[in-house]
């Protein structure tokens, strides 16, 4: 048997990070700029790399404010929730031009969420083909970017999108 070293998912997998008796990972983030890999920020919102991507470029929208669904939001949060994920979407063509993006809200557990009680927009750029038989067999994801690299290649883009230059 073959063995994959992937230490920096142990917080992930014993959770240890954003379980109901810790701080939201989401409000840790919202503190530590370039640490948590935050790629833009707005008044009500801000765009991180997902730390356990499906994909190279998987970025989340993320409300400062604490709230758990849509419902919860309000219109200016909403309203530059849909702006900030659009944003993303932008950059994202501009940095990796996809062949597609995956676009969702997983609302409960049971929809799929993995932190419940912060609303999240997550976007996943996708390829013909990007599914690898390691996924399909060995239940593991090959990213051949490194985080850090992906968001020295999307930030430029996202600054020069907060200029207002498209």
């Amino acid at each position: 048997m073959e063995h994959l070293w992937a230490p920096w998912r142990l917080q992930y997998v014993t959770g240890a990070s954003g379980t109901a008796d810790r701080d939201c990972i989401f409000c840790q983030t919202a503190g530590a700029e370039r640490e948590r890999l935050v790629l833009a920020r707005g008044p009500l919102t801000y765009v991180v790399l997902n730390l356990y991507p499906y994909n190279n470029g998987h970025l989340l929208v993320v409300p400062h404010r604490h709230i758990a669904s849509l419902a919860a939001a309000r219109p200016d949060e909403l309203d530059e929730l849909i702006g900030m994920t659009r944003r993303a979407e932008i950059a994202l063509t501009d940095g990796y031009a996809p062949q597609g993006i995956n676009v969702g809200i997983n609302l409960g557990r049971p929809a799929g969420a993995g932190v419940v009680d912060h609303l999240h927009v997550h976007l996943v750029p996708r390829w013909n083909g990007d599914t690898s038989f390691m996924t399909a067999v060995g239940n593991v994801r090959v990213l051949p970017e490194d985080l850090e690299a992906t968001a020295a290649r999307l930030r430029p883009i996202f600054e020069r999108l907060a200029a207002g230059d498209r």
